[in-house]
């Protein structure tokens, strides 16, 4: 399913105030940004037990039960998982993973509220939850049946919204600093291939580790927990920028050259989280017409070339990032500048090409 308008977490405990306590809702969101946490959230604040059924792992007994015989007729007994006379919170975490014989059964439970002849107490409220099919994830084609009985929200990951929460959960400081730098790195699409991404939650599975390992984690150890939780790239960053940290070294001292770029081998996450640094300061700090340049910001301009000859001594790779278009081919510094430095650094701007 495709969202045509999507919500933050921040806004969705107010959403499903007004939603699912009339209707049944179905939370749609990639993997590892929150869905779970937030509906277990909004049960607490009403006050009602969370109870989670798997769509992966049930069958469609698992909800209609299994048949007893009562004077001589037989009846259907719902699991004690569900039949409950306090009302709570059903939750049915990633539903369309579930087989179609188990959506099924989900049917007079979502929309009538019942299974059998038991029917949920009042004041109950039933949210669905589960990956879209472009997250690469598992899921299922849902029937036209299932979709018309629900009210579909869609999420999507937040920086400014987890960093809040974080700020008051205990997430390792370099992760909150870190991000709050590149709130970009929160979330990278799922990949096709098997390799770990970025996401709030794998994000928060590294803030435990660092936690648990406490000062004494070295660098290789950091490298290894970084490219166990997150994208690739945000790895080779984060590492770079906890580099930065423990080093009192960044990207301000190289500009105002108090410091130069590192040069060991054993240096290049930091060079590579240095160069990255470097190119948003200066889609910051360049106007995109060169008639708005004033003198300081052509003084920058120089100083800016001037460490991009030094920075392709390094490494003309890494340079090159500096000046690279964005993913869609678009140029990301000023156009007269990427022509200053076609005519300073030739190599530096055939190596682009």
């Amino acid at each position: 399913m495709q969202p045509a308008v999507t919500v933050t977490p921040a806004q969705v405990p107010e959403l499903l105030l007004g939603l699912a306590t009339v209707r049944p809702v179905f939370l749609w969101g990639a993997p590892g940004i929150g869905k779970s946490s937030l509906v277990r959230s909004f049960a607490e604040s009403l006050g009602l037990e969370c109870v989670s059924l798997l769509g992966t792992q049930l069958a469609p007994e698992d909800l209609i039960g299994v048949p007893q015989i009562r004077g001589g007729r037989s009846v259907f007994c719902p699991p004690e998982a569900i039949a409950r006379d306090e009302p709570y919170c059903l939750f049915l975490d990633e539903l369309n993973a579930a087989t179609p014989d188990v959506q099924k059964a989900f049917y007079s439970l979502i929309l009538d509220r019942r299974i059998g002849s038991y029917e949920l107490p009042a004041g109950s409220v039933v949210i669905g939850a589960g990956n879209r099919a472009t997250d690469n994830a598992l899921a299922r084609p849902v029937a036209s049946a299932l979709v018309n009985r629900l009210t579909h929200v869609h999420l999507r990951a937040s920086a400014q919204d987890w960093l809040a929460w974080a700020a008051q959960n205990g997430i390792h400081p370099w992760i909150t600093d870190h991000l709050t730098d590149r709130p970009d790195h929160l979330w990278s699409q799922p990949p096709k291939t098997e390799e770990p991404f970025s996401t709030p939650r794998s994000w928060h599975m590294l803030s435990d580790a660092l936690h648990s390992f406490g000062p004494a984690l070295d660098e290789e150890t950091l490298k290894v927990l970084a490219h166990g939780t997150l994208t690739p790239a945000h790895a080779v960053a984060f590492c770079g920028y906890a580099k930065i940290v423990r080093h009192s070294f960044g990207i301000e001292a190289i500009m105002k050259g108090d410091a130069s770029w590192p040069t060991r081998l054993a240096d290049r996450d930091l060079l590579y989280y240095l160069a990255d640094a470097f190119r948003g300061r200066l889609v910051k700090e360049l106007p995109a017409r060169k008639e708005h340049v004033s003198p300081s910001v052509r003084e920058t301009a120089h100083r800016a070339k001037a460490l991009l000859v030094q920075l392709a001594e390094i490494s003309v790779e890494v340079a090159q990032t500096v000046i690279a278009d964005d993913a869609d081919g678009l140029p990301v510094l000023p156009a007269w500048f990427l022509v200053e430095a076609a005519r300073d650094m030739p190599r530096l701007v055939e190596a682009r090409r």
